[in-house]
């Protein structure tokens, strides 16, 4: 049996989550296929969530909506990143409201390296 800290975790509509099984709780065991899935939480029940996960077939993707139990799942940290440079962006944009300028919260792409010259002596 897992720990109670599995059970503990809350979640809430619209939360990432990742499918992973776990073989000593039968109860609420999603497909195979499923196993490894990262899925957003669009139900919440007593001891399950409903969980809408993509899936390819043929040449579409589905949108599956299945019913796991709680065992069965963690918090995804794929958003992790997104959450916190949207976070950062927002303080940028305030910070620059106060002092009267435009803060630029846009990515930029890394651009070419810098040059190398490579020397070849002769011994």
């Amino acid at each position: 049996m897992p720990g109670t800290s599995r059970y503990m975790a809350t979640f809430k509509r619209g939360d990432y989550v990742d499918i992973v099984v776990d073989s000593s709780v039968q109860s609420g065991m999603p497909f195979s296929f499923y196993h490894g899935r990262t899925g957003i939480v669009f139900n919440v029940n007593r001891n399950a969530l409903g969980v809408e996960v993509t899936k390819c077939i043929g040449n579409r993707q589905l949108r599956k909506r299945i019913h796991v139990n709680v065992a069965h799942l963690r918090k995804s940290r794929c958003n992790e990143s997104f959450l916190k440079r949207v976070k950062d962006n927002d303080q940028k944009k305030r910070d620059a409201k106060l002092q009267g300028l435009t803060a630029d919260v846009k990515r930029q792409p890394e651009g070419p390296k810098d040059m190398k010259i490579v020397k070849a002596t002769e011994d």
